[in-house]
């Protein structure tokens, strides 16, 4: 289970294993903060556990699961591919030949550079990608019960938390005004 975390890790993993090491190395965490942490944890195990079932009931592993899904958004060159499931570009290339050889994955060229190789979905593939999806409950939609203030108030913590620039677009959001029914 922890190298399918490792393989398939989120940025909200990231903050858990950041939040934890501060929650260890402090003498005295605050409950409050041992909660958050938590709940951080659960979130992603349980986000985890449920698409590694979902994948498995699919004959697929999570990071293959993970990479067909990506891919029937659109087709991706395979180091962007690993760039986005944050593994070595090696590791991507196990992970399509596998795809490939039970012709749920096909390499092309790229049309805007011959010289990069674009991994894509076969209709199979985007079929299977559909029934995964289809398959999850809160795997799918994990903020699905936040408004889309809660959401980026959230994106926004995280980030400040991770110590990433957020884009000039966004600007702080009060959960508590407006969007309160918007999902």
């Amino acid at each position: 289970m922890l190298q399918v975390l490792k393989q398939s890790c989120t940025s909200i993993f990231h903050v858990v294993k950041q939040l934890g090491i501060l929650v260890f190395m402090t003498p005295r965490a605050d409950p409050l903060t041992v909660d958050v942490v938590d709940l951080i944890g659960t979130v992603v195990v349980r986000y985890h556990e449920e698409y590694e079932h979902a994948a498995a009931e699919h004959s697929l592993t999570g990071a293959q699961a993970r990479l067909l899904s990506l891919l029937a958004v659109e087709p991706l060159p395979m180091r962007r591919l690993a760039q986005q499931l944050k593994c070595e570009p090696s590791n991507v290339t196990g992970i399509v030949d596998r795809l490939e050889s039970r012709g749920l994955v096909e390499r092309r060229p790229d049309p805007a550079d011959r010289r990069v190789k674009l991994a894509a979905p076969t209709a199979e593939g985007v079929r299977t990608a559909e029934r995964l999806r289809a398959s999850l409950d809160f795997a799918r939609e994990p903020l699905g019960q936040l408004t889309v203030a809660e959401r980026t108030l959230l994106k926004q913590l995280l980030q400040r938390m991770l110590g990433i620039t957020p884009e000039p677009s966004q600007k702080p959001e009060n959960p508590e005004k407006g969007d309160e029914g918007e999902k």
